[in-house]
């Protein structure tokens, strides 16, 4: 049974595309109790930030974050690695290292067999492994639909805490992985890949770990940074230009894409994360082509840093991405609020 099985056929959604909608997501945490003040709480649910900071009164601070989904791909194995970076990815863009990791796992014990469940843990604790941190436990339920993930918990220096509510104006704007991630998953999902090598592109982006984040942190230059993941690169730039006080400009031409994705995106593949996110934001960004909407709204899983950079700071910055093995360029730019949140040129 075990080489037939699919895991995406057991699930309704796939990855980030799972996530509630940015809209629905404000109006479900709106609350008419009042927040009692925890002033070592550096950094909370407030700014939608992507993990809580913790002040331990020494100079640095615990961050501790979870997610979890439902496949993206058919292997269990990569399945497990994929929603384990995912999960560790937030910890990067906070600044931090992770510590330790315990996992998030549900199993429909009636459809698959424990061998493939099996799997799917033991490519969670490979990814764990690569970050230098130990699966250390976690809780499992029987679930109608597969779902794993973790909740990790790391460490970070207070004066390396990145946020995504400080971005400074007159700034670059650096992507870390391409987009279109959303688009081959949906592909592969209605059985419309042409090839199944298609998918490997975006398999090895969302395996890969955001490690640089820990150091990007560092640089002076680097005013805020959050991960991309289900709501989009625009929904998660939205989130930084609110936060900040500022207006933001993408440059399409400039915007990397994983090989294929114009091909799969004109064969309709949207996922529906992309079209929820729009309908959560849309109107904060100026007129897009469709061709434009559906890319930079694609529901990224595991996706890369959106860094923000003093255009001062530009060479530094370029210098330590490439040790990373990361040759980037800037696909924006910060300004001063404009008449829409975030402009695409």
């Amino acid at each position: 049974m075990k080489a037939n099985v699919k895991l995406t056929e057991y699930s309704h959604g796939a990855g980030c595309g799972c996530k509630i909608s940015p809209m629905l997501l404000d109006d479900i945490l709106k609350s008419a109790r009042p927040k009692k003040a925890y002033p070592e709480l550096l950094v909370g649910n407030d700014s939608k930030d992507d993990a809580a900071a913790y002040d331990l009164g020494n100079g640095t601070s615990v961050l501790s974050t979870t997610d979890f989904f439902m496949p993206i791909v058919d292997d269990p194995f990569i399945f497990g690695k994929i929603a384990a970076t995912n999960a560790l990815s937030d910890i990067y863009a906070m600044g931090g290292r992770p510590l330790m990791a315990i996992s998030i796992f549900g199993w429909p014990i009636d459809k698959l067999p424990a061998e493939v469940a099996r799997e799917v843990i033991d490519g969670g604790r490979a990814v764990c492994d690569d970050a230098g941190i130990p699966l250390a436990g976690g809780h499992s339920i029987d679930s109608p639909e597969p779902i794993f993930g973790l909740a990790a918990t790391g460490l970070v220096e207070n004066r390396y805490l990145m946020r995504n509510d400080t971005a400074r104006p007159e700034s670059y704007l650096f992507l870390t992985k391409p987009l279109g991630i959303g688009i081959l998953s949906t592909a592969q999902k209605q059985k419309k890949l042409e090839d199944e090598r298609h998918i490997e592109p975006a398999i090895e982006a969302m395996t890969t770990l955001n490690k640089a984040g820990s150091e990007f942190a560092k640089l002076g230059s680097v005013s805020a940074m959050t991960d991309v993941t289900g709501f989009g690169l625009l929904g998660h730039l939205t989130e930084i230009c609110e936060g900040s006080g500022i207006g933001a400009t993408v440059w399409f031409k400039k915007v990397p894409l994983l090989p294929n994705v114009e091909k799969y995106r004109q064969l309709g593949c949207i996922p529906g994360g992309a079209r929820k996110n729009f309908k959560s934001y849309g109107h904060k960004i100026s007129e897009m082509t469709p061709q434009q909407r559906e890319i930079l709204c694609d529901a990224q899983t595991s996706g890369g840093l959106l860094v923000v950079v003093d255009k001062s700071g530009v060479g530094e910055f370029l210098k330590m991405a490439e040790a990373y093995g990361l040759a980037l360029e800037p696909i924006g730019e910060t300004h001063a609020p404009k008449e829409h949140l975030v402009e695409v040129a």
